[in-house]
């Protein structure tokens, strides 16, 4: 039986990406790391504390992993996440959404039980900030 989860180095290397990245914010994720001479460099993906809904979002360039780390390629994309954010993110969507008012990164999550009008943040159980208006 195969084993998703191969241990190198203190980082795991997934086979099975816990987050998909959509073709689209792919495209934009290495047109930005092109621009900002980032060769060599992946996302990180995370979750943190705060926020109106309790948890935010965040996104960073990153060129290695951290002890501990999952590490996969998504759409050509290295991905890095730490296994307590994985916990909130694992079956999330990255996409890139362009729009009158600006294009940005947006993450789809499956586990967020509400999420903040702005986008950058959620609830993933019962209580949850307010703030900037929950749908």
């Amino acid at each position: 039986m195969d084993n998703p989860i191969t241990t190198i180095a203190d980082e795991m290397m997934v086979t099975d990406s816990p987050i998909k990245v959509t073709p689209l914010a792919a495209e934009r994720v290495q047109k930005t790391l092109a621009e900002k001479n980032l060769e060599g460099y992946g996302l990180r993906i995370f979750v943190s504390g705060g926020g109106c809904g309790g948890f935010q979002y965040g996104m960073a360039f990153e060129q290695k992993s951290e002890e501990g780390d999952f590490v996969f390629d998504s759409n050509g994309i290295r991905v890095y996440l730490d296994s307590a954010s994985s916990m909130y993110l694992e079956g999330a969507v990255v996409d890139y959404v362009d729009s009158l008012m600006g294009g940005g990164f947006r993450i789809e999550n499956p586990n967020a039980t509400t999420s903040c009008a702005c986008g950058q943040s959620f609830s993933s159980g019962g209580g949850g900030g307010g703030g900037c208006g929950h749908h």
